[in-house]
């Protein structure tokens, strides 16, 4: 009897209902794989990671945000940084002069250096924040502050990630970024004050053997970028819950949860049945929200133009000689927005909404503004939004250049007055350097240029 050989693959036939149920189980298997309980176990997985790095380099950590917190432990941070990846992605290279990062300078002078954390999604072996963003702004700060040295301009980018043609590409572009930031006209002398050398970057992963160092370089002050997480190049299903990158995207996936409300509970969150996860984090962040509004204004007022201050919501009542306005997550109608001489409260929605609707309502704030610096030559205005960083930096910038002349003298824009992106962005940079955590998003300062080069 002739033996039956077994059918080839071409030869079997599924069943369609059989090929939707596994695409079913496989979608299941990936989501229960990308959960918030490995998401958090990776980030602590990372964290650790991260503080070997600090102890082997004996230099201060700064997180690089959005992510940067969720792998660097608060008690261990020294500070926040905010390179975007988006401004080092191939033929988009930017110096950007609205996150120019200049406090870290300080740092870095008075460390020898610091370590960027960072991370990326499954697949990458590094960010483009840490591979290129961070590079291009290392030698720009050289070119600027150490002019007369022949190191400045060279660029160092990770040979394992940028091509050579790349890297040219980018080195092309130097001398623009160069004249982009010197058209901010900051003092550049205070900010060379800091640094006794250029900076130069240096790129550490979970593949870097790890040694101590003390000297990384005679001649430069090292920055190193700290890729946090673990390279996975296949799927999260092969990695035993591990996920590479897990604290990004967190509107995805975190129910509210900050890297703060983490690492104040990171036990309980971690030692909590899974089932129970995500009731456990609506708790933590509704007591958070609590705690917040129960303490009043959540930080004290930061001065980043003159008679101008940032803070976030909710915003106390203003002392004497003092304008508040408050941008409030509530739409509300215009008509309803002043609500005494010195006090005005503006609906204006979430995120890229309320981005969108301070368009409309820059009009009515910078002419209230107006009303109170007339009467008191001397005052002060507060604007609040819900992080301090956003809403807040647009109208402050708006406020700025609507109320007060290149030279910093009060005066109310009129018809005639003309604005243009420079103008605006030099005042931008004045407020960059007094409050390096403003992070005023695309949409907003698209409101501001809109409002201020539109309006007639």
């Amino acid at each position: 009897m002739a033996q039956a050989t077994a059918p080839g693959l071409s030869e079997i036939i599924f069943p369609t209902a059989a090929n939707h149920n596994f695409s079913h189980i496989l979608t299941d298997l990936k989501r229960s794989n990308l959960s918030i309980a490995n998401r958090l176990r990776s980030c602590q997985h990372d964290a650790d990671f991260v503080k070997e790095v600090a102890a082997c380099y004996g230099r201060p950590l700064v997180a690089n945000e959005r992510c940067g917190s969720w792998y660097v432990r608060p008690e261990e941070k020294a500070a926040s940084a905010y390179f975007k990846s988006t401004d080092g992605h191939t033929n988009a290279w930017k110096f950007s002069t609205r996150r120019l990062n200049l406090h870290l300078l300080e740092v870095i002078g008075k460390h020898d250096g610091c370590i960027i954390v960072d991370s990326t999604r499954r697949g990458k072996r590094m960010p483009d924040a840490l591979s290129k963003t961070i590079p291009v702004w290392c030698t720009v700060i050289n070119m600027a502050l150490f002019p007369d040295d022949p190191s400045s301009p060279t660029l160092h980018t990770p040979p394992n990630v940028v091509s050579p043609s790349e890297h040219s590409q980018i080195a092309a572009l130097l001398p623009s970024f160069l004249t982009s930031l010197k058209a901010l006209n900051l003092d550049l002398p205070s900010l060379r004050a800091h640094l006794s050398r250029p900076l130069r970057p240096f790129w550490v992963t979970q593949e870097t053997a790890l040694s101590p160092v003390d000297v990384v370089f005679e001649s430069h002050h090292p920055v190193i970028c700290c890729t946090s997480s673990r390279r996975v190049a296949g799927t999260e299903l092969s990695e035993a819950g591990y996920i590479q990158g897990a604290g990004d995207d967190t509107e995805n996936w975190a129910l509210g949860l900050t890297a703060e409300i983490f690492w104040s509970h990171a036990d309980r969150l971690l030692s909590c049945p899974e089932a129970d996860l995500p009731d456990l984090v609506a708790s933590l962040v509704a007591e958070r929200k609590h705690q917040q509004h129960a303490a009043g204004s959540g930080t004290p007022p930061k001065q980043v133009a003159p008679r101008i201050f940032v803070t976030t919501l909710p915003l106390d009542e203003a002392a004497a000689g003092t304008c508040s306005v408050a941008l409030a997550q509530d739409v509300t109608q215009g008509e309803t927005w002043v609500k005494s001489p010195t006090r005005m409260e503006v609906g204006l929605g979430k995120h890229k909404v309320a981005s969108r609707n301070l368009r409309q309502a820059l009009s009515d704030i910078c002419a209230f503004v107006a009303r109170f610096w007339e009467a008191h030559p001397e005052g002060e205005v507060v604007f609040a939004c819900e992080t301090g960083k956003d809403l807040s930096i647009g109208a402050a910038l708006a406020a700025y250049c609507w109320c007060f002349d290149k030279e910093g003298k009060f005066r109310v824009a009129t018809p005639s007055t003309f604005f243009n992106k420079d103008m605006i962005r030099v005042k931008l940079g004045t407020i960059m350097t007094a409050c390096p955590e403003a992070n005023a998003s695309r949409a907003t300062l698209q409101s501001v240029n809109s409002f201020l080069m539109d309006r007639r």
